[in-house]
C-alpha cells in the first residue's frame, strides 16, 4: 500500500510504502471498543476504602452498668457513634485494573491507523520541522494541510518546537511514537505521521 507524502508547507514530497498489515485491516469495532475500554479503565485510581467498624483497634469493654445508668447500654467503643470509631457503611476498596492480551493491544492500534487511512483521514509528512515554535506559524502549516483538529505522531522523541507551538491550541496534539494510544487516534478527526512515525508504529504492531 502507498500512501502520499507532504511537507508541512503542504508540498508533495513523494511516497511511502506502508504494510497493508498495519494500515489496511478491515474495521473492527469490537476490539477499538475493548482497547478503548481497557485505556479509560487504567486511568482510573484505586478508591480509598474507610477503617470499617471491625478495622478499628479499640476495646471491648463495657462502658457502663447494664441497667440503671441512664444512658444506652454501649459495649464497645468501636461503634460508629464514638470518636475513634469505625466508620458505618464506609467507602470499600475498588480497583480498577483490568488486563488485555498485547495481541489485542496492537491489533487495535493497527485497525485504528486502518480507520484512519480508510477515511481519508490520515495524512504523511516529511517531519514536523517548523524551524522556530510560534504558534502563528504553525497555524499558517495547518491551513494549507487542511487540519483543524488533529493528532500528530512523531518518531523516538516528538518534535520540541512542534510541541511548544501547539501547546496552546485545544485541538491539536502531538506524541511521540510509542505513545501513539487508540483513544487518542479516534478522539482527533485527522492523524498526522510522519515518516520516522510510520516506521516506528509498523515496528511496534509487528512486535
Amino acid at each position: 500500500m502507498k500512501l502520499s507524502v507532504k511537507t508541512l508547507d503542504a508540498a508533495d514530497a513523494g511516497e511511502i510504502d506502508v504494510s497493508d498489515a498495519v494500515f489496511a485491516l478491515p474495521p473492527r469495532v469490537d476490539i477499538l471498543h475493548r482497547v478503548v475500554t481497557w485505556q479509560l479503565e487504567k486511568r482510573r485510581g484505586t478508591a480509598r476504602a474507610a477503617r470499617q467498624r471491625s478495622d478499628v483497634a479499640r476495646t471491648g469493654k463495657k462502658l457502663g452498668n447494664q441497667k440503671g445508668g441512664g444512658t444506652a447500654r454501649h459495649g464497645n467503643r468501636a461503634a460508629p457513634q464514638f470518636i475513634g470509631g469505625g466508620k458505618a457503611h464506609g467507602p470499600r476498596v475498588r480497583d480498577f485494573d483490568p488486563g488485555l492480551n498485547k495481541k489485542i493491544r496492537r491489533l487495535g492500534l493497527a485497525t485504528a491507523l486502518s480507520v484512519k487511512a480508510a477515511e481519508g483521514k490520515l495524512i504523511v509528512v516529511e517531519d514536523l520541522a517548523l524551524g522556530e515554535a510560534k504558534t502563528k506559524t504553525l497555524l499558517s502549516r495547518l491551513a494549507g494541510l487542511g487540519v483543524t483538529n488533529g493528532l500528530f505522531v512523531d518518531g523516538a522523541t516528538a518534535n520540541a518546537e512542534f510541541g511548544r507551538a501547539c501547546a496552546n491550541l485545544a485541538k491539536i496534539d502531538i506524541l511521540p511514537a510509542i505513545g501513539a494510544n487508540v483513544y487518542d487516534i479516534l478522539n482527533h478527526d485527522t492523524l498526522v505521521l510522519t515518516r520516522a512515525a510510520v516506521a516506528a508504529l509498523e515496528a511496534r504492531v509487528n512486535g
